[in-house]
């Protein structure tokens, strides 16, 4: 599933307090504030609490260190959570990178940083109204407050700035009523999620009928068919360096080297940067390119969404090929049966450990890929479904 992850920023005054509630609310999300999670560890008397304590105690800034193992441990402990919603987190440059690295590790991104912004005269006005009605002590003071409001900006400057490098920043106007602050934030969190991509690997061996379902799948999903077959074929019928590269090995039953394939993948998908989402047929095909997948859609602020793996037997696929050479569909590497073995012997080989990876990513599917295609592809669409509901 893919999480719905927002730092909601906004200085002292804004009501960023307010909305948390009604987007946590909305959206299901899951409350992180550093403040809250410091305080439940020091009123438990646990190790970290203890260890906040003492700096707390002194004034001090509680360590990063400390922070981000509360963090952790609060994210894991809620897997049936929509998402997050940080507060108080990041509040500096190091810790928009330590959120960053956190992310990567839970196999997760963050998703937008909403910044709600007020005038600073509004924002006196605010702090003032509230001392009086709720007595706080810490809005009572105009130089106390007009430094803390300082102290706010000199921090999230960087952090801002960090995230709108990402285009993950978002300023919200906080001017107005609750319900029109809230509206200009969840409008601001549906674009988000209208931009996510919703990236579907398609596996199986050679002869399992990839090509045929993603095309339909594409077709009926307005997904971006990225095959990489299709891709190097496309470059060996325009005589390209690329394609005589991948013709020679091709034509011997070996496999095109990674540095060109992730060449025709990347170009791929920048040229369809406000697709809906891609479905990837043909790659990865092994551990290594499973990795180099996540690291080209990280760079892209995404990540493979669902991997779906059509189950045929070996048989199947040796008839499937060997017949294929006397259709218009036929390859070169179909012309023999010793290429066509060979294929599918390395295929066999390295196909359980690309499924292992991403069963451990909670992201594998296995579908029964031998019967008419209607019924396949109507197996299929389940999970493509699944996967669109689930990364909103």
């Amino acid at each position: 599933m893919s999480l719905l992850n927002i730092c909601l920023f906004g200085p002292p005054g804004a009501g960023k307090g307010t909305q948390s509630k009604m987007l946590l609310k909305k959206y299901n999300l899951t409350y992180i504030a550093t403040g809250d999670l410091l305080r439940k560890e020091v009123e438990r008397g646990t190790e970290l609490g203890d260890a906040s304590k003492e700096f707390m105690e002194q004034g001090m800034l509680v360590p990063d260190e400390i922070i981000v193992q509360l963090i952790e441990r609060t994210i894991k402990s809620e897997p049936e959570s929509n998402g997050f919603l940080f507060d108080g987190f990041p509040r500096t440059i190091i810790q928009a990178y330590i959120l960053e690295g956190l992310m990567l590790k839970l196999n997760t991104t963050l998703s937008c940083m909403l910044n709600i912004e007020v005038p600073k005269d509004e924002l006196l006005r605010r702090m003032m109204e509230r001392a009086t009605l709720e007595k706080r002590s810490d809005d009572a003071n105009l130089d106390v407050i007009r430094h803390r409001l300082q102290e706010y900006e000199d921090k999230t400057t960087m952090v801002a700035g960090f995230f709108k490098e990402q285009n993950k920043y978002c300023s919200i106007d906080g001017i107005g009523g609750v319900e029109d602050v809230s509206f200009r934030l969840m409008n601001s969190i549906e674009t988000t999620l209208k931009t996510k991509w919703v990236n579907i690997v398609l596996s199986g061996p050679p002869g399992a009928g990839k090509g045929t379902q993603s095309s339909i799948l594409c077709q009926k999903y307005n997904l971006v068919h990225i095959a990489t077959g299709d891709l190097i074929r496309r470059e060996i019928a325009e005589g390209t360096e690329l394609g005589l590269k991948a013709n020679q090995l091709i034509n011997s039953g070996d496999l095109v080297p990674d540095e060109i394939v992730v060449k025709l993948i990347e170009r791929k998908i920048k040229l369809n940067k406000k697709a809906k989402g891609f479905l990837f047929d043909g790659f990865p095909i092994n551990l290594v390119q499973a990795y180099i997948l996540d690291g080209l859609l990280r760079k892209l602020n995404s990540s493979v969404t669902s991997m779906i793996f059509l189950d045929v037997s070996t048989l199947t696929c040796i008839k499937r090929l060997s017949g294929r050479w006397n259709t218009p569909e036929r390859r070169s590497y179909d012309a023999s049966m010793e290429i066509i073995i060979h294929r599918l012997e390395k295929y066999e080989y390295i196909k359980k450990v690309v499924n292992k990876y991403y069963q451990s990513q909670n992201k594998f599917s296995l579908i029964e890929g031998i019967d008419d295609i209607e019924v396949v592809t109507g197996r299929l669409s389940v999970k493509i479904e699944e996967a669109l509901k689930n990364i909103r």
